[in-house]
């Protein structure tokens, strides 16, 4: 690919090449500052950097959460608590049954205290 433009019979640089790298940048600073004006820039900057900030507070506060959930047991739902409440109120053994087998273990002895 060559890297000239012949315009009118004279020998050009292509625009495209010769801006690359480091003057983009400063083509594209220059846009910025005639789009949203030289004021705003410093207040642009700023939210940007709280907005920065606040993702990093973010990330860190969730690494501590799933680091605590990790090493605490988990804890007990409410729905089990009151499974667990009513077994032993009716006198039912709660312990080694999950959700499910506890309500079933808790509607028959519903039902054989209402047949006596």
């Amino acid at each position: 690919m060559n890297n000239y433009l012949f315009i009118n019979g004279e020998c050009k640089i292509k625009f495209m090449a010769f801006i690359n790298g480091a003057e983009w940048i400063i083509i594209i600073l220059i846009v910025v500052i005639l789009f949203f004006g030289a004021k705003k820039i410093p207040e642009l900057a700023r939210s940007l950097g709280k907005a920065s900030s606040e993702f990093q507070r973010a990330r860190i506060d969730a690494k501590k959460t799933l680091e605590n959930d990790k090493y605490s047991p988990p804890t007990k739902s409410v729905d089990r608590e009151k499974l667990e409440s009513i077994a032993e109120t009716l006198g039912v053994d709660y312990t080694n049954k999950n959700d499910q087998d506890l309500r079933q273990a808790i509607e028959l002895e519903l039902k054989k205290q209402n047949n006596e």
